[in-house]
């Protein structure tokens, strides 16, 4: 990278602070993104802000948390990009509000390709025929593979007459997945005897990273 003004670096910092990013997350940002510290602010990334807080419906109290989180968007093309995610999203009935909240449960979602998300949301809706709310609970069902992940895993629960929400579904390893549905089966089958009464499969914990077939663009 060019060597940069100091006072350039320490203003670039300091508006992320001023956004909400913490001190202690600074260090993380640069090191995920470090071409933020060559943009210009009032060209590039003040304008990324602005659009987030206004048509993409983040809070002012979670601007800070996305931009540490995914600083990848700061380098998205308004027009080219995020504009074209959230007139999509917004199509498919999700409220500006609600737009807001799920980019904050998962920032990258403004990054991914329409091309990418269209087929598992459609998916999602004609064949799982899940409702919306689905999807605005979790947001990140757009960051698993339809092929290799969000279809047989849903194959499978059809085949085991057996439902759960998609953070469920959807996290964790194979072996773990198949550990969820031989218990889901269990109950069931417990039900259906009469010796036991319905249960309701609890959340799985967040995943991480790793575990998921990210499709998510650099802008």
């Amino acid at each position: 990278m060019t060597h940069l003004p100091l006072c350039k670096i320490l203003f670039q910092v300091q508006f992320l602070q001023d956004i909400g990013v913490r001190s202690d997350a600074i260090g993380n940002v640069l090191v995920k993104f470090p071409p933020v510290l060559t943009y210009s602010l009032y060209k590039k990334i003040r304008p990324v802000v602005i659009f987030l807080l206004t048509k993409g419906g983040v809070k002012q109290d979670d601007i800070g948390k996305v931009i540490a989180l995914d600083p990848q968007l700061l380098g998205c093309s308004i027009a080219h990009k995020l504009e074209v995610s959230v007139k999509y999203f917004r199509s498919l009935g999700i409220y500006h509000f609600v737009l807001g909240q799920m980019v904050a449960n998962f920032p990258a979602l403004l990054r991914y390709n329409v091309d990418i998300l269209r087929p598992k949301y459609q998916y999602l809706r004609r064949v799982m025929v899940r409702p919306l709310k689905d999807l605005i609970e979790f947001p990140r069902f757009f960051s698993y593979s339809l092929e290799d992940r969000i279809e047989p895993r849903h194959q499978t629960l059809v085949a085991n007459r057996i439902n759960m929400k998609l953070r469920y579904m959807l996290t964790g390893s194979d072996e773990e997945f198949a550990e969820r549905v031989q218990e889901a089966v269990e109950r069931r089958a417990r039900f259906e005897a009469g010796k036991g009464v319905a249960e309701t499969i609890p959340d799985a914990p967040e995943t991480s990273e790793e575990e998921e077939t990210t499709e998510a663009a650099a802008c």
